[in-house]
């Protein structure tokens, strides 16, 4: 009878095969590219916040400077946005506009928008002039001076019938207000920009103006937010990548 002799060789490692990185074709693709480019849009987003500092502190200093003075002259719109200007001129019931759905103290009602014709001149510069319930506003006669923050308005996200025919046809009532669609119907030259009122200034109506400067935090947000899924794909890029030599045979490398 013979006996079987079972010997084990301890001379090879048992379990745990030597592990080394190898770069391999599927976690490279679906890991370690998306990763490379999530860094980028986290990049971009802290470049992003950085132009929004840049300029929430450029607009809050010109919201400091000395007021400008609005004459015949044309301004530059973009440079004169959220400037003090005081203007000297004629206010003019003719071509006076209201915008509908304003809100004030839980009502709506409309803001009255008043061309001014500038002393010594032919142009007018538009003013609102504040919130009022109804489409009754008086105009003061005479020369009067008008302080104010100039503003350039935006149109609404989404716009029907926006063109100068549908503006004509608006009468006095408008739905919103940008200056090219009020140039459109109007005869004389016009400055680019809207003077929001002061609250204090005389001839005007209730009148409160928040300014909205630009703000950083939703771009460091979703750059913090690209960063981490970033980590994660290098995270499971490596550990996809770390194996032992005997799992390099067959596996998708």
């Amino acid at each position: 009878m013979t006996t079987a002799c079972l010997t084990t060789d301890y001379s090879r490692p048992m379990g745990n095969g030597e592990r080394n990185f190898r770069r391999r074709g599927v976690p490279f693709l679906l890991l370690f590219v998306p990763a490379c480019i999530c860094v980028g849009l986290g990049v971009w987003q802290l470049d992003r916040a950085a132009q929004k500092r840049a300029l929430a502190q450029e607009l809050a200093e010109r919201g400091e400077a000395a007021p400008l003075e609005i004459g015949d002259a044309p301004v530059e719109a973009e440079a004169a946005r959220y400037r003090r200007v005081a203007v000297r001129g004629q206010l003019e019931r003719a071509g006076q506009i209201f915008i509908e759905n304003r809100h004030h103290a839980g009502k709506v009602g409309f803001h009255v928008v008043t061309p001014l014709r500038i002393a010594g001149s032919e142009r007018r510069v538009l003013v609102n002039r504040g919130w009022v319930p109804d489409m009754d506003a008086a105009v003061p006669e005479g020369t009067v001076t008008v302080h104010g923050l100039a503003d350039v308005p935006s149109p609404p996200a989404l716009v029907l019938h926006g063109d100068n025919e549908a503006a004509r046809q608006w009468g006095q009532r408008w739905p919103y207000l940008t200056l090219p669609l009020y140039a459109g119907t109007a005869a004389y030259p016009l400055q680019p920009i809207v003077v929001l009122q002061d609250p204090d200034d005389p001839n005007g109506f209730a009148r409160y103006w928040p300014r909205e400067l630009p703000k950083e935090g939703m771009h460091i947000g979703y750059a913090l937010q690209w960063f981490a899924f970033a980590l994660i794909g290098f995270v499971l890029f490596v550990r996809l990548s770390w194996v032992r030599d005997e799992d390099q045979v067959g596996v998708g490398r």
